[in-house]
């Protein structure tokens, strides 16, 4: 139940002696580890800070993608299909929690394209059509991600577009020109934008 729920309730709470909100507060706070995040960053945190979090994640997705073409071949097989899209989607959720807590669109969008452009790159292979479908799951997945960076992108500003358009255009272009381009299509997604 939430506590709009319950009017007397957070009037009580609004009516306790600061220091026992105090209390209360940190508590809570406590238990949410992305919220203790958030707020590290937002506090205590400045630009310098932004830009150190955002290369050092940049170096770990590298590091990511230097690891799993170390042991998933760049030959069309189901298994090395699913090893990529499971790396993938690690990567994802790194850059994930440094969106919730840093809230930087631009650095989002900086850190998807290099994880999708850097699998076209070294993977080249999986993203071929396969005879019997093994890798459409991988495929499905690219396009939803190249979606969301399409739109991510056109919320930025049209200065700051600018800077990630030539790279988000070679992404388009080899999604189209790979097996990806069904499900582009079927998304709707540009050739180029």
């Amino acid at each position: 139940m939430r506590l709009n729920q319950q009017p007397e309730l957070k009037r009580a709470i609004l009516d306790l002696p600061q220091a026992e909100k105090d209390k209360l507060l940190v508590r809570l706070i406590n238990k949410d580890r992305m919220l203790i995040k958030q707020l590290h960053f937002q506090l205590l945190e400045d630009e310098g800070d932004l830009d150190e979090r955002t290369a050092a994640l940049f170096d770990k997705l590298q590091q990511l993608i230097e690891r799993a073409a170390g042991y998933i071949p760049n030959v069309n097989h189901a298994r090395n299909a699913d090893n990529l899209m499971g790396e993938l989607k690690y990567g994802s959720g790194l850059i994930n929690e440094h969106a919730t807590v840093t809230k930087d669109k631009m650095s989002e969008v900086r850190l998807r394209l290099l994880l999708v452009s850097q699998s076209f790159t070294r993977f080249d292979q999986l993203f071929e059509q396969h005879l019997y479908q093994r890798n459409d799951r991988l495929l499905n997945y690219q396009a939803g991600r190249m979606k969301y960076i399409l739109g991510k992108y056109n919320k930025l500003h049209e200065d700051l577009q600018f800077e990630y358009r030539d790279e988000l255009n070679n992404a388009l272009a080899f999604a189209h020109r790979s097996g990806m381009q069904p499900h582009m299509a079927a998304l709707g997604l540009p050739n180029e934008v």
